[in-house]
């Protein structure tokens, strides 16, 4: 009998980091499994048992704790409310939304951002945010093709 692995083989690494870092730049767009496993050119269940090996978390849950930690950022930092917040990071429903930052948090989004505002940094509209896309940014190349254009 053979033990499985504790983490996938050096010329694997490479294409399961390429998925996270498309997972880390990507999080507000939906990403799937297969999508993910694209991405790193294996199959997704071959993905999905090398990621979770070799990181110790499943793909789903590593994008879910990407946008909660951006979320975490957006409740801190600005005056947009959980509920913008939610749709802002990549969640499709306010309800798994609250549900996993809890779980990840300990408190609840509102409950978060409330803490923070009494002692927190000076809040940025959230008019502000969106009208400079930090909440929504377009990849690199399409920043390119639109200064290309321009110019």
């Amino acid at each position: 009998m053979s033990i499985p692995p504790t983490r996938a083989p050096g010329d694997v690494l490479v294409y399961l980091r390429r998925a996270r870092d498309h997972a880390d730049r990507y999080y507000r767009e939906p990403l799937d499994l297969g999508m993910l496993a694209a991405v790193a050119n294996l199959s997704k269940f071959h993905f999905q048992r090398l990621f979770s090996v070799t990181y110790g978390i499943s793909p789903a849950a590593y994008v879910s704790q990407r946008r909660i930690e951006r979320a975490q950022d957006l409740l801190r930092a600005t005056n947009l409310t959980a509920t913008e917040v939610c749709f802002a990071v990549g969640f499709r429903s306010v309800g798994s939304f609250s549900t996993r930052f809890r779980e990840l948090v300990g408190e609840s989004p509102s409950a978060f951002q409330r803490r923070y505002s009494a002692t927190g940094a000076p809040r940025i509209p959230g008019c502000f945010v969106f009208m400079w896309g930090l909440a929504e940014r377009r990849s690199a190349s399409e920043e390119k093709r639109t200064a290309v254009q321009g110019l």
